[in-house]
């Protein structure tokens, strides 16, 4: 029974650069998937239905996500879970957590600007986990680079093999659809914006003169010419080596007006794993264990305003999860029980009876839970690698409003929980430090405190541009490094030592006076 679920469950994450057509993709694949009639659009005019995957105030303002949303449907009696992850860099650090949770990976790349920064830094992300990924060419009716120029940029810049699954004709204005390769069929559409396009039109065999009539005899002989020389010149599609992350294929469309989506969709389905195990403390876990073991790798507070509630979201790794369960919180060393649990698809929520592997359910907390914790049966173990990296901008919180002061520290430490930044303390006076990777997030931070708590704050700059957590030889080292740099030691959530720096040069010139310290990038480096 266990083993039927999990191979009917696929859990995927959609990653790319801001702009390439990310959440007009899930709109799409929701469609497809019978999960929501009518897709929207993230930039639209007012009156339009806002996409279903951005439901949050400000993302409904600004027209980008800023936060991952989870969603379930059906296919084809397979059970898919998609977690859409904001583009803007400012963000990276959510997505980053996100990819912990997914076993592969859909990347969007607009075929106007090609492989941009923030993509170049997702894929580092997915290398360094052999994650598989698919690859969606996106925006094919507008002018943009050739498909070939495009296959190498993404093989240089992303260290990635690719392999055309499907094949556009023409671009632009001349853009008439998508030639499945590995298929042998053609699929011609015409732009439908909103519904699925029914006129799709199957031909197995290149050389059969009613493509001549359908497509004009230039762009049909341009096909042929391009058809066979991929056949030529690509490997053949190797599933192996897609699913260890060294292949990607590529499949080319337009989201926004259906080509090509559904082509992705039923190849996805195929050939992307079922749900992976993870690696704990103690020993790997696999998804077919019976034992229940799942982590945290996402907390969102305040997803309905009307209830102020806070749900953590868990990705199962193995067995079989059950409501009104006592399951048990390994860093808390307590039992908790959920009798709630949620599914989702964006912002609605459904309970949820029973979940296995693969699935993200949403679990009402009251405070209990942070990244990176992890619920079992009984066995005290930790899923590794969830960890916090350095931000790259720090600012001084301070409080202009005192009589909420109160609100002010409950919002920032639950937004910090969430991941929406990070918070450090500086002694004396209880300083409150935020570490965050871009502009925007202290934007969000302060839209977030009054909306939801009715706090109010500014930020003051600080001419920090490193944060190293730090271990030391013995104890005694420890102490007098910590007593010697007061000024720029702060305390994260876990009360680990965080040194600041405003340089490379400043951190090596620390790291050269205190031979017995030892400087670390991210929050886990005693456990990666």
């Amino acid at each position: 029974m266990l083993e039927k679920e999990i191979n009917k469950r696929r859990t995927f994450g959609i990653i790319s650069h801001p702009d390439a057509g990310k959440t007009t993709l899930t709109e799409k694949l929701l469609l497809f998937g019978g999960a929501i009639q009518k897709a929207g659009t993230v930039k639209r005019n007012k009156a339009e239905k806002t996409a279903t995957s951005d439901f949050m105030e400000i993302e409904k303002q600004r027209g980008i996500s800023v936060a991952t949303s989870v969603m379930g449907f059906e296919y084809k009696d397979i059970k898919i879970n998609i977690l859409d992850t904001p583009g803007h860099k400012d963000f990276a650090e959510d997505t980053y957590r996100t990819l912990t949770a997914v076993d592969s990976v859909i990347l969007v790349v607009d075929c106007v600007k090609g492989v941009e920064e923030q993509t170049r830094k997702l894929m580092q992300v997915c290398r360094m986990r052999h994650t598989p990924v698919i690859i969606f060419i996106n925006k094919m009716d507008r002018e943009g680079k050739d498909p070939f120029d495009l296959l190498e940029e993404l093989e240089k810049e992303l260290n990635i093999s690719t392999r055309p699954l499907s094949w556009p004709i023409g671009i632009g204005h001349t853009f008439k659809g998508v030639y499945q390769l590995h298929k042998k069929s053609l699929n011609l559409y015409s732009p439908n914006k909103k519904e699925i396009a029914d006129d799709v039109i199957a031909i197995n065999d290149l050389n059969q003169p009613e493509l001549d009539q359908m497509l004009g005899q230039n762009a049909a002989n341009k096909l042929r010419e391009e058809a066979e020389l991929i056949e030529e010149v690509a490997e053949p599609f190797d599933l192996g080596l897609y699913r260890s992350g060294y292949l990607a294929p590529v499949f080319f469309g337009s989201a926004i007006n259906n080509f090509g989506v559904q082509e992705l969709l039923d190849t996805f389905i195929e050939i992307a794993p079922t749900p992976q195990g993870r690696e704990a403390n103690l020993r790997p876990i696999a998804p077919t264990e019976t034992k229940f073991t799942g982590f945290v790798f996402k907390i969102h507070a305040n997803l309905d305003p009307n209830h102020r509630d806070r749900i953590a979201f868990c990705r199962i790794t193995s067995g079989t999860f059950l409501r009104n369960t006592f399951y048990y919180h390994t860093r808390l060393d307590k039992k908790l029980k959920f009798a709630s649990p949620t599914s989702f698809m964006a912002d609605n929520k459904s309970l949820v009876e029973e979940a296995y592997p693969g699935d993200v359910i949403g679990l009402y907390d009251a405070g209990n839970f942070k990244i990176g914790d992890t619920l079992t049966e009984g066995e005290k173990l930790q899923f590794l690698g969830i960890p916090s990296f350095s931000p790259e901008i720090f600012r001084e919180l301070e409080n202009t409003d005192p009589m909420k002061t109160k609100q002010l520290e409950k919002g920032i430490n639950q937004l910090s929980d969430e991941g929406v930044a990070q918070l450090f303390t500086v002694n004396p006076g209880n300083r409150k430090i935020i570490g965050t990777v871009g502009e925007l997030q202290f934007e969000v931070i302060q839209f977030r405190l009054k909306q939801e708590y009715g706090a109010s704050c500014i930020f003051r700059p600080l001419n920090f541009s490193k944060s190293s957590w730090v271990s030391a030889t013995t104890p005694a080292d420890m102490q007098q490094f910590l007593k010697a740099q007061a000024s720029r030691i702060g305390y994260d959530k876990e009360s680990r030592p965080v040194f600041f720096s405003s340089s490379q040069w400043d951190l090596e010139y620390t790291a050269k006076q205190f031979p017995e310290i030892s400087f670390h990038d991210t929050s886990e480096w005693d456990r990666l």
